[in-house]
């Protein structure tokens, strides 16, 4: 089992955009396995690099039975059609909040060994993508909350078990050693 501990809400790597992968070798194929590995293990919808504090673009996905990842994302919308419903992060346990996204979603991007992907998404598919990219690029779902359900989640946050507001954020042990600390 490769399953690594998640980085929670208010460690710095969540708000730091992530770095083009390069390099597709042997390292990287031990990073994908070890988000697939950790986000079946907390039963999420996907995870991106910068949750196991690796600063790196990519993540993987596991929605409606298809189970992925997709390296250095870029996304595209075939059209306007929004949908709204319940959205949360294994960063952020135990909250949801009713989140705008778009319906449809295009990825661009790679798998691990360097091969073109595209990726196609619509509902909960389209949502996991766009969650997972914003990861990326240092953006949490919080941030794409209006004012009033903001501070509704980070009342949510603050009564939290798992919330430290005295703490400075733990920081753990990367196991990709190559890549830094994930910045």
């Amino acid at each position: 089992m490769t399953v690594q501990p998640i980085r929670l809400f208010g460690d710095p790597v969540l708000r730091s955009p992530a770095d083009a992968v390069v390099d597709f070798d042997k390292e990287l194929r031990r990073l994908v396995r070890d988000l697939t590995e950790t986000m079946q293990d907390e039963g999420g919808a996907g995870l991106a690099a910068p949750q196991l504090g690796v600063g790196l673009r990519v993540f993987t996905f596991h929605v409606d039975d298809v189970t992925g990842h997709i390296v250095n994302p870029v996304l595209s919308f075939p059209d306007e059609e929004e949908q709204d419903g319940p959205e949360g992060c294994l960063s952020i346990p135990g909250v949801y909040v009713d989140t705008k996204r778009r319906q449809n979603v295009v990825a661009q991007g790679f798998t691990e060994h360097g091969d073109p992907l595209q990726l196609v998404g619509t509902g909960l598919m389209a949502r996991c993508v766009q969650h997972e990219t914003d990861h990326l690029d240092g953006v949490l779902f919080l941030d794409r909350l209006d004012a009033a359900a903001r501070k509704d989640a980070m009342k949510q946050i603050r009564a939290a078990e798992w919330y430290d507001a005295g703490a400075p954020p733990k920081v753990k042990v990367n196991p990709h050693g190559i890549f830094g600390l994930g910045r």
